[in-house]
């Protein structure tokens, strides 16, 4: 490989992050990592000086015309992006970009790595337990132990990633899904430890009350978009179970078995076959293009 090629495509999404990206992209200059890596910050949409301090470094530079969303602004950098290889590294400060050649590294023999949080990274108390609720269902999901599902620094294959974007959302659960998704599809996820600390300058652009409440849309989402069966069975399970209790019940003590009865049963019925029918349309919904 020639020494002026880059080793991987290093995505940035940034919103209105004026006070932050300066002394990232600096330190990331001074360093060189612009002379290692295909450095690519998306502006999404800013109303501050986001773009403006881009420009005076050695980086491309992709502006969204409106705000689109943190998953909308890694899918632009990721179809922008040359190398068979991208990392996705956040605008606030947060992550040092050291941890960009050891991630690069892994991804040599891994088809996705994640920057893993230590006990001692920043995190913002009032979400842990949205935290812990998707952590769980992702964990039934996929039926095993969930690496850190939602830490903004990962890479990819980029060949794979290509293949699953029609799934990933344009929102911060961009991270999760792509998560889920490559351990669904049984491709290889390698973790190694980072410190995160407290983001710079504009506070972040999650919110408890706001984006809490989408948790329950997004844990909807995850399933039905990748084991929908997981919800559909135990409920034909329970309700079929319900009906025949509830018809010997009626057989008892009235000599008749209740028409409620005959309900719950067929709900039973119904529900174990759209759980099949869900489940074929989300296996041929991950497979798409």
């Amino acid at each position: 490989m020639s020494s002026t090629t880059p080793r991987a495509s290093v995505i940035i999404p940034a919103y209105n992050e004026q006070d932050g990206i300066e002394p990232l992209l600096e330190k990331m200059i001074a360093e060189g990592f612009n002379n290692r890596y295909q450095i690519i910050v998306i502006d999404d949409g800013s109303t501050d000086d986001t773009a403006a301090i881009v420009r005076k470094f050695p980086v491309t530079l992709v502006q969204h015309s409106a705000n689109r969303g943190y998953g909308a602004s890694l899918k632009t950098g990721i179809r922008k992006a040359t190398c068979e290889k991208v990392m996705m590294l956040d605008s606030d400060g947060q992550h040092d970009p050291a941890y960009l050649d050891e991630m690069c590294a892994l991804l040599d023999d891994n088809d996705m790595v994640i920057g893993e949080r230590d006990e001692l990274s920043h995190q913002v108390g009032n979400r842990k337990s949205g935290k812990w609720i998707i952590r769980k269902t992702g964990e039934m999901l996929v039926e095993q132990t969930l690496p850190d599902y939602n830490s903004g620094l990962r890479g990819f294959k980029r060949n794979l990633i290509i293949g699953l974007l029609h799934l990933m959302p344009n929102g911060f659960s961009f991270s999760t899904t792509s998560t889920l998704a490559f351990l669904k599809e049984g491709y290889n996820i390698a973790t190694f430890p980072i410190r995160v600390i407290e983001r710079v300058g504009r506070q972040s652009n999650v919110k408890y009350v706001k984006d809490g409440s989408k948790t329950l849309l997004l844990l909807f989402r995850i399933i039905m978009l990748f084991n929908p069966l997981k919800i559909f069975f135990p409920a034909s399970l329970l309700s079929t179970f319900l009906g025949i209790l509830w018809g010997v019940f009626g057989v008892i003590y009235y000599s008749r078995f209740p028409n409620s009865g005959v309900i719950l049963i067929s709900l039973g019925m119904f529900l174990f076959f759209f759980g099949l029918l869900a489940d074929q349309i989300a296996l041929l919904n991950r497979k798409k293009g």
